[in-house]
C-alpha cells in the first residue's frame, strides 16, 4: 500500500502522514508472517499490559527528551515542565495548559474530542468504502447493541485517530448528561492507516468504552474510546451520571496509537465543510481539540471554511 495523505486544517495543503512505527506495522499486517505474529502475540492484552508496564518504569523517562526532538513537540504547550514527569507514559497523557486548546464557538456548535486525524461520514447509512473499498461501517459490532445501533442508523460519525506524537487526552464533544458508560471487551489490534486498510473491523473488534451523553440541542450523542496494539488502558476521568460541558476532559490513554468515534443520530448535526468534502473521499483531515467539527443543523452554515 501506498503514502497515508491527509488534509491539514491549519496548513490547507494535503501532507504525507509519518507513521510511528511503519517497518514493524506493514510487517505485521501486510506479510503472512506479521499476520502470524499478530495472532499469536500483538493484538492480546497481555502484550500491551507487559509494554504499558515497560512505559510505566522510571527508566522509560530517558525516552521523553529523544521523542520530543524527533517529532518537534511544542512544549510551551505543555502544563508541567518535560523535568516533572517520572515516566514516559506520565509524558505521553501529559495535561496541556487550557489556553493550548481553545474551544471554538457557541453552544450550537460541536467541538473535535481530540487532536489527530478526522474521517468524517455524512450519512452512515450510505458508506461505500471505510479506508478501503468494501469496508462498510458496524453499527451494532461497534456500539455492541442493535437497539442502540438503531437510533443512529442514518446520522453522521467522525473517526478520530490519534497517533503516538499526538495528545493523548480526549474531551467531550458537546455539553450534557453522561447518561450510560461501559466497557466493551475486545482485541488490541492497532488502529494505524496500515491496518484499517486491511480491515476496518478492528474498530469494533477493539477493547472500547462507550459513553452516551444527552443534550438539550443535538439529541443523544455516543462516544466510543478504542483501545489498540500497546494501549491497553481507556482511562475515564468523568462517569455516569455527570453533566459535562463542551471541551471538559473525558479521559485519556497511556502509550500508543488510539481513536475515538463521536456517533449522532439523523438530522441533528452538520459537519464541517472541509470534513465533508474529504469524507467524501476517503481523506483525513488533521484538526485539534476544541477545533469546530460540526453545527447543530438547522444553524449550520453551507459555505466552506475559510
Amino acid at each position: 500500500m501506498g503514502e497515508i495523505r491527509y488534509f491539514n486544517r491549519y496548513s490547507q495543503k494535503e501532507e504525507v502522514e509519518e507513521i510511528y512505527g511503519e517497518p514493524y506495522l506493514r510487517w505485521t499486517y501486510d506479510t503472512a508472517m506479521g499476520r502470524l505474529g499478530l495472532w499469536l502475540v500483538a493484538k492480546r492484552v497481555l502484550f500491551s499490559r507487559w509494554y504499558g508496564w515497560r512505559m510505566n518504569r522510571p527508566a522509560s523517562a530517558k525516552k521523553i527528551r529523544p521523542f520530543m526532538e524527533n517529532y518537534s513537540l511544542d512544549t510551551s504547550e505543555f502544563l508541567e515542565d518535560v523535568s516533572k514527569y517520572s515516566s514516559f507514559n506520565d509524558f505521553f497523557y501529559r495535561k496541556l495548559k487550557p489556553e493550548a486548546r481553545p474551544i471554538e464557538g457557541d453552544e450550537d456548535c460541536v467541538s473535535f474530542p481530540a487532536d489527530g486525524r478526522h474521517l468524517g461520514i455524512t450519512d452512515l447509512s450510505g458508506v461505500d468504502g471505510l479506508y478501503a473499498k468494501g469496508q462498510n461501517f458496524d453499527l451494532s459490532g461497534l456500539l455492541g447493541d442493535a437497539e442502540l445501533a438503531a437510533r443512529y442508523e442514518g446520522g453522521s460519525a467522525v473517526i478520530s485517530r490519534l497517533c503516538p506524537v499526538d495528545y493523548h487526552r480526549y474531551h467531550a464533544p458537546v455539553g450534557g448528561e453522561i447518561v450510560e458508560q461501559r466497557l466493551i471487551n475486545g482485541w488490541l489490534f492497532s488502529v494505524s492507516p496500515i491496518a484499517l486498510r486491511r480491515s476496518v473491523d478492528y474498530l469494533w473488534e477493539n477493547k472500547r468504552v462507550l459513553t452516551i451523553i444527552n443534550t438539550e440541542r443535538l439529541g443523544q450523542v455516543a462516544f466510543v474510546a478504542i483501545g489498540a496494539t500497546l494501549v491497553g488502558s481507556i482511562k475515564m476521568t468523568v462517569n455516569k451520571g455527570i453533566t459535562i460541558a463542551r471541551g471538559e476532559e473525558l479521559g485519556y490513554f497511556a502509550f500508543g496509537g488510539s481513536c475515538v468515534i463521536t456517533l449522532f443520530e439523523k438530522g441533528q448535526v452538520k459537519l464541517e465543510a472541509d470534513l465533508r468534502s474529504y469524507g467524501s473521499q476517503q481523506t483525513e483531515i488533521y484538526a485539534k481539540v476544541g477545533d469546530l467539527m460540526a453545527r447543530q443543523r438547522q444553524q449550520a452554515k453551507s459555505e466552506p471554511r475559510k
